[in-house]
């Protein structure tokens, strides 16, 4: 039997970089950068943990920084990122519906140290919503994996067409279409079209923009928003326009909304500049004024390990 291939997808240390020369220019408070540079060594004890995990498998594997990954990944079973969420984001506009991703997270938030520093800065971490394991538990999880029994569930994913143009980049938890600058008002309009061709009533917005997440990230900004938690295996997906500005009762019930899993959203730019973004603010696509924007969870699926299905 062949050997299994797993890559090591590692969120890089540079994102703390601080140096104790310019940590007094940079922060008052000097604990501050004591955390930070804390924050740097438990990631990378993390790290060593988990190659020191893998290096007693029976599995061909190799390491590499998230910030280094530029082509679709291919020839592997198995992707395992350690991070955060962030970093098994960024992994997920690399992969396509036949590789599973397990994440670990590197440095889960302690609530002893939140409630330490509560009065001086915020110590909260990544929430780890998708990540199965932390080092605590990686080789159980990994195990589960390796012996086929855990099993990755299929997320739904975002799909999106620019002027029927489908864009390479899939969305595992939201996108948000807005202007370029966050003070500028964005014109657009939208409807829902089914399947079958039935469509809701064309919705005209002035707003500071359009979010959609997929059941996965509505517990992200969407819920920060005033969304609502969606079970993570749904297919549907929510939308919610940001700060529209009112035109009466009628036309607001239709700012927050599903789209099903048998619907797509017609959406038309009417500014000059815009912008897509997928799962944050690092990927993004340019739009201007006339374009279409189609939105539907029709992207392959993403096979994840979810951490209530390998404890």
């Amino acid at each position: 039997m062949a050997r299994r291939k797993l890559l090591l997808l590692l969120k890089p240390f540079d994102v703390y970089q601080v140096t104790q020369s310019n940590a007094v220019s940079r922060f008052t408070n000097p604990r501050i950068f004591h955390y930070i540079d804390n924050r740097r060594k438990v990631h990378k004890e993390a790290i060593n943990v988990c190659q020191k995990i893998l290096q007693h498998k029976p599995i061909d594997w190799k390491p590499i920084f998230r910030n280094n990954l530029s082509q679709p990944i291919h020839n592997v079973d198995l992707v395992v990122t350690v991070g955060g969420d962030g970093t098994l984001l960024q992994a997920s506009h690399f992969l396509d519906d036949s590789i599973p991703v397990l994440g670990v997270n590197s440095d889960p938030t302690q609530a002893e140290e939140v409630e330490k520093f509560s009065n001086e800065f915020d110590a909260t971490r990544s929430t780890g919503y998708l990540c199965a394991a932390t080092v605590k538990n990686f080789e159980q999880v990994l195990d589960g994996f390796l012996e086929d029994q855990i099993v990755p569930s299929k997320l739904s994913r975002i799909s999106v067409s620019v002027n029927s143009k489908v864009l390479p980049t899939c969305a595992l938890n939201d996108i948000l279409i807005a202007h370029p600058c966050p003070a500028t008002v964005s014109r657009f309009s939208f409807k829902i079209r089914g399947d079958d061709e039935t469509c809701s009533p064309l919705v005209n917005c002035r707003s500071s923009g359009l979010r959609i997440s997929t059941a996965a990230g509505s517990t992200a900004a969407m819920h920060s928003a005033g969304g609502f938690p969606m079970p993570i295996l749904s297919r549907d997906l929510q939308y919610m326009v940001r700060e529209p500005i009112s035109q009466g009762p009628a036309i607001s019930r239709l700012m927050h909304g599903l789209i099903k899993s048998d619907q797509s959203m017609d959406a038309s730019w009417f500014s000059k500049e815009g912008l897509v973004y997928f799962d944050g603010s690092h990927v993004f696509h340019t739009i201007q004024n006339g374009d279409t924007i189609e939105i539907s969870s029709k992207a392959p699926v993403l096979q994840v390990v979810l951490p209530h299905l390998s404890t």
